[in-house]
């Protein structure tokens, strides 16, 4: 069936990953402005102006659309902001799509930046004891790192993953970014120097866990018709951006909660959650997993990419070990996973990655990712998951 819900990307940009210690405005703008120029489109056409938003930068972090908007000038554009966690950069993207396919808006610029604390992610302040993000710091003193390493020695006891097998996903990411320009740690590492790193939360070292970094990144996307228009006859197209929440019962603790639903009484029944969230993306694109050319994915660490590897339907439930050792998820491979040194090489910018994903993969359908290109890319797929039931998967192809 063919899929008549395609826009048009037309312009991609980035501020580089790093600890600048600036305003995220400033990232944001960078990016936008290289979007722009990307696209060969004015700030002045710009019609509607998707915010990805940043809840640690006060009042305009929590306003992002209308925070650029200003910072690039007001134009008369209409705005949203955007804040799903994680899934933040996704969600605005998706938003832009809705407005472009609803003939609401023919040309949108969609933009996500932050500025990031030391160290791990704290809760946000106050006294909010019916909220499950705020329970896991002060109850339990459960910092994301805690929760990698869950999922780390789930896959342990049920695979046989092995610490070399995390370290494995950093070396190869960590190759993957070194000629990224817009990575942050563009270093090639071994495994022995992985495992010689430092234990945060057992069995994760300090090298198999993403830093927090600032960065920004941004997308200029039309309608087709738009594209046309401008002189580009063959974009590279978002073709599909699945949003979907878990269905109960939901038997893998996902963050920030530390109990689940019960299947005792309700048996599982289809995908649970990482896995349904690219599935329902396939669906949108009518595509399937075989189709997939590359694939970005969320790696808060480099243990919960094996997941992705399943999550996504790379290979099947108990696999992802062998298709890492065989390096198939490697440049060169069958279907590399995050070719762009993922966030292993970056860091998390929370508003702006889901963003940066669909940036890099955008590159790759077109052949600019320079020291990092994956030879005959035609489709690729991205991937991640943030708090409290948000997640994303974008389909793009060429």
């Amino acid at each position: 069936m063919a899929n008549n819900k395609k826009i048009a990307v037309l312009g991609a940009g980035m501020h580089p990953w790093g600890k600048w210690g600036r305003n995220f405005v400033e990232y944001g703008v960078a990016a936008a402005r290289d979007a722009l120029s990307d696209a060969g489109v004015e700030w002045s056409e710009i019609q509607f102006v998707a915010g990805a938003d940043t809840i640690r930068n006060g009042y305009p972090g929590f306003i992002a659309g209308a925070t650029f908007a200003q910072a690039l000038g007001w134009n008369g554009a209409q705005v949203s902001s955007n804040y799903a966690a994680c899934a933040s950069g996704a969600a605005a993207l998706a938003t832009a799509r809705a407005q472009i396919l609803a003939g609401l808006c023919e040309v949108a610029l969609v933009v996500g930046a932050d500025t990031t604390p030391k160290g791990f992610f704290a809760p946000v302040g106050g006294e909010r004891k019916d909220d499950p993000d705020w329970l896991r710091f002060h109850l339990l003193g459960a910092t994301n790192p805690t929760y990698f390493a869950l999922y780390a020695r789930r896959r342990m006891a049920l695979y046989g993953a092995t610490d070399e097998d995390f370290a494995q996903v950093k070396v190869k990411n960590a190759r993957h970014g070194l000629n990224n320009p817009n990575a942050r740690y563009r270093k090639e590492v071994t495994i022995d120097e992985v495992l010689a790193s430092p234990v945060v939360a057992d069995p994760l070292r300090l090298l198999e866990i993403c830093a927090t970094s600032d960065g920004g990144a941004a997308l200029v996307v039309s309608s087709m018709e738009f594209a046309k228009k401008h002189g580009i006859a063959n974009p590279v197209t978002v073709d599909a951006v699945a949003t979907v929440t878990p269905t109960f019962p939901n038997t893998i603790i996902e963050m920030p909660n530390f109990s689940t639903d019960s299947s005792v009484a309700v048996p599982q029944e289809g995908r649970t959650f990482r896995a349904s969230i690219a599935h329902a993306a396939y669906e949108q694109a009518g595509i399937g997993p075989e189709d997939v050319s590359l694939a970005e994915v969320y790696d808060l660490s480099s243990a919960l990419e094996l997941d992705w590897y399943e999550d996504i339907g790379l290979c099947a439930e108990g696999e992802a070990e062998e298709l890492l050792r065989s390096g198939a998820t490697a440049i060169g491979g069958r279907v590399p996973v995050n070719p762009s040194g993922g966030l292993s090489s970056f860091g998390e910018a929370i508003p702006a990655q889901a963003i940066a994903q669909v940036c890099e993969a955008t590159w790759q359908l077109r052949g600019q990712a320079v020291g990092r290109q994956v030879d005959g890319a035609t489709v690729a797929v991205t991937a991640n998951q943030g708090l409290f039931g948000h997640g994303s998967s974008v389909v793009l192809s060429k």
